[in-house]
């Protein structure tokens, strides 16, 4: 039996397998968010921490604890997890989403330079990256940044509380921009940039490597063998992959989580001009090209339930399903945190363009999806400018609930899009990874071909194709139009 933990940023998901890749249970735990000042987003570690290990008790309770072998993680990238010399967090974590650091960014890719940036990490700087965070500590709260024992990322500091072992991987590692990407090291010359020392930062390890065992105590105290092992897991859009499939070139995996990300393994490394997507390590050992979008899912859940007030998607589905692909001609920009890829802009806004008297809220509905779908677009077409063989997507995350919106997704992208048997995403991923760590399997990959099954395919309308081709063309004329306009709202 091996146990997955996906870190996420509102829950953590626990979820238990089999060898064979059968899910025995699942439990998710919510904890707080802060948001102190616009535009930060921050938690605090411990309440990771204590909610992960109730979750893990509780779900153990009913299973034969004997069977454990092997723990893993994914985690929400990014985020900036510091202690002090006695391990104690310094303070609040800073999120994946949070936009405190542009002045930082500022400097990294426009004093130092993006080509040297580039050079050094397969990279720019985002907002969302750590590093600009760690700048962002050591100029605004500079008695922090002097305390600083250790630096880690979210699922690192889980993995820390069960182990004792101070590491991380290169997926995740990939997200901080301290990491050299082509050689899967930590970069001497970005941590010489930022200020920082090797010391302070994690050993790395592959994600389906093990670094240890679980600590003594909290075996005891789980009521599991002190044998079961620590597998380190990966970032959790690498690991969510892995609960795809999505591990070989020319299998795409589409998320439509709280976020959006077109994710595309490569066999070897590649940069996209103008560092248009990200370029990080794959949790399998090899590479990835990736574009996110900062809301996704998450931009329709504000439409539906914030705006409209509603719950009932089953509905709010069935009236986006009665408009006319393209919303005649209604769009929305789905920028509503924000921007990373294509546009890497902080200052991006949400807003209808095109609105008339003649639309209605199902209008305006379907043309939050088709806008989502759209920016997602954006990357899958610098993808398509790569010569990638696409053969086929597979779509995950809240927003694959929606049949329409897998519909939608296959007609813009012009490609097959494919369910899968098991959709837990990350934690199904993270559990895989503890297999192939404890060696039920001898690699990822061939983990994955034996897991992973397709189930429901949703073919290209070639009717809804040529309208949607026309329409992303307009709609990626919006953005450059609007985007002076956006730094003075």
């Amino acid at each position: 039996m091996y146990m997955g933990i996906d870190l996420g940023t509102s829950s953590v998901k626990i979820l238990l397998m089999n060898k064979s890749g059968k899910i025995i249970s699942t439990l998710t735990k919510t904890y707080s968010i802060s948001f102190p000042k616009p535009l930060w987003s921050e938690q605090n570690p411990n309440e990771w921490w204590e909610v992960t290990k109730t979750a893990i008790k509780e779900i153990l309770k009913t299973q034969d604890k004997s069977l454990l072998k092997g723990i893993s993680f994914s985690g929400q990238m990014h985020g900036l997890v510091i202690l002090d010399e006695n391990d104690n967090v310094i303070r609040p974590a800073i999120l994946w989403n949070d936009q405190r650091t542009e002045k930082e960014c500022d400097y990294l890719n426009n004093t130092i330079g993006k080509e040297i940036i580039s050079n050094y990490t397969g990279n720019i700087a985002l907002t969302g990256f750590t590093a600009p965070k760690i700048l962002w500590v050591k100029n605004n709260e500079p008695e922090n940044f002097r305390k600083i024992k250790k630096i880690m990322l979210p699922k690192d500091y889980i993995a820390y509380q069960l182990s004792g072992i101070f590491a991380t991987d290169m997926s995740d590692a990939s997200g901080t921009l301290l990491f050299d990407v082509k050689n899967r090291t930590w970069s001497k010359e970005m941590l010489d940039i930022i200020g920082i020392y090797k010391s302070q930062l994690p050993k790395l390890y592959e994600s389906y490597e093990m670094i240890g065992n679980i600590k003594p105590e909290l075996a005891k105290e789980f009521g599991i063998s002190n044998d079961v092992k620590i597998i380190i897991g990966g970032g959790d859009q690498a690991v969510g992959a892995v609960g795809t499939g999505a591990v070989e070139e020319g299998i795409i995996s589409v998320a439509l989580g709280t976020s959006g990300v077109i994710f595309a393994p490569f066999n070897n490394y590649k940069v996209v001009k103008d560092n248009a997507l990200h370029s990080f390590a794959h949790a399998n050992g090899k590479y990835h090209q990736m574009g996110v979008m900062l809301s996704a899912a998450a931009a329709f859940k504000w439409w539906v339930e914030s705006i409209n007030n509603k719950q009932d998607y089953d509905l709010i589905n069935h009236e986006i399903s009665e408009i006319n692909p393209g919303s005649d001609n209604l769009y929305f920009l789905p920028y509503l945190m924000g921007e990373r890829t294509p546009h890497n802009d902080v200052n991006a806004k949400g807003c209808f363009i095109g609105l008339t008297l003649s639309h209605t809220n199902a209008h305006m509905s379907r043309a939050v999806i088709e806008g989502v779908t759209y920016a997602l677009n954006d990357s899958m077409e610098i993808l398509r400018e790569l010569g990638i063989n696409i053969e086929k997507i597979r779509i995950s995350g809240g927003g694959s609930k929606s049949n329409i919106w897998k519909q939608i997704v296959a007609d813009v992208f012009n490609a097959k899009v494919s369910t899968i048997e098991i959709t837990e995403g990350p934690a199904y991923g993270a559990a895989i990874l503890a297999s192939v760590g404890c060696k039920e399997y001898p690699s990822v990959d061939i983990a994955c071909k034996k897991i992973i099954k397709d189930t429901e395919t949703f073919t290209p309308n070639n009717k809804n194709v040529n309208i949607y081709k026309e329409k992303y063309k307009t709609f990626a004329t919006l953005y450059p139009t609007l985007k002076n306009s956006f730094k003075i709202l």
